[in-house]
């Protein structure tokens, strides 16, 4: 069984509408995108918990799947009906019927985060044997080390983090940046996450990869946790990051160490501003337009 893409332009204004009316048409999947994506003129769109809703691009590329057998037209026809919007200049294409998984695999490999760590997918083989080498795969959770905010914190994690300390993973999604840190010789290491899939993809991720984590929701952390750790570590977005300020600086010891991620550019300084009464606190790396913050916490440490 193969399938056919029809593709065509649509105004912010329409894109939601022609998808939710051309799934109820019949189509399979409808991707919206950016028709520039891949070009200079390509325009990144960036949402934020607590920030105004960012609209779609002024102009956004429709990708309807449909099963081979439909009339593609047609399917066009009835939605544009359903909106009451003229059919517009669309093409298509044949999609054939390929082994899926093994497609989607092959577009994910080694990522080398230093010399010393790479993520490495189940399916592939360690470019280093003698490096650190994460076992995961693209899953339920965001965080596969391909992202320049987890990349950050991973690079920190190898150059910064000291055999034995403790380490908070707030916001653990994947649970790569808590992994990371128990194979590079922490401690104790606890994560924590909102999303109960996170909790899911954390778990098995660290049994896959034979660390000794634990991963509850916020509400639990009390329960499990010591009150303070050695290095706080929070790769999220920066609205939240900055709401979470007095929180993650409770969980903070006394001449400990936050790292931030998760943080554009022209956020970085509201970020350490939302810090400052707590941390020493600055901009440690970038990577394409984005910043980890790392900070030491003010205060002297508790006595040996």
């Amino acid at each position: 069984m193969g399938y056919v893409a029809l593709r065509f332009d649509a105004s912010a204004a329409d894109a939601d509408g022609w998808a939710d009316a051309l799934l109820d048409a019949g189509a399979l999947s409808v991707d919206v995108a950016d028709p520039f994506a891949g070009t200079p003129e390509e325009t990144p769109l960036f949402g934020e918990p607590g920030a105004v809703a960012t609209t779609l691009w002024q102009v956004s590329r429709l990708t309807v799947l449909l099963p081979a057998e439909a009339d593609a037209a047609a399917v066009l026809r009835a939605a544009g009906a359903a909106l009451g919007r003229p059919v517009p200049p669309f093409e298509t294409q044949p999609v054939a019927e390929q082994d899926w998984v093994r497609a989607t695999q092959s577009q994910f490999g080694p990522i080398r985060i230093t010399d010393a760590l790479w993520i490495v997918p189940s399916w592939c083989e360690p470019v280093d044997p003698a490096a650190v080498n994460l076992v995961l795969d693209p899953g339920l959770a965001f965080g596969t080390g391909s992202h320049p905010t987890t990349r950050l914190c991973l690079a920190w994690l190898t150059a910064e983090l000291r055999r034995g300390e403790s380490v908070l993973d707030y916001g653990c999604g994947s649970g790569i940046l808590a992994i990371a840190a128990a194979r590079l010789g922490a401690s104790r290491v606890v994560g924590t996450d909102v999303d109960p899939q996170a909790m899911v993809a954390s778990r098995d991720n660290a049994q896959r990869n034979g660390v000794n984590a634990t991963f509850v929701t916020p509400d639990a952390l009390a329960a499990v946790a010591p009150p303070t750790f050695d290095v706080v570590v929070a790769n999220i977005l920066a609205n939240p990051l900055i709401l979470l300020a007095p929180a993650l600086a409770a969980r903070t010891r006394a001449g400990g160490r936050i790292l931030l991620s998760g943080i554009l550019a022209q956020q970085a300084d509201d970020v350490a501003a939302a810090y400052a009464p707590w941390f020493r606190i600055s901009a440690w790396k970038r990577d394409d337009g984005w910043v980890a913050m790392a900070g030491v916490k003010l205060g002297e440490p508790p006595a040996a």
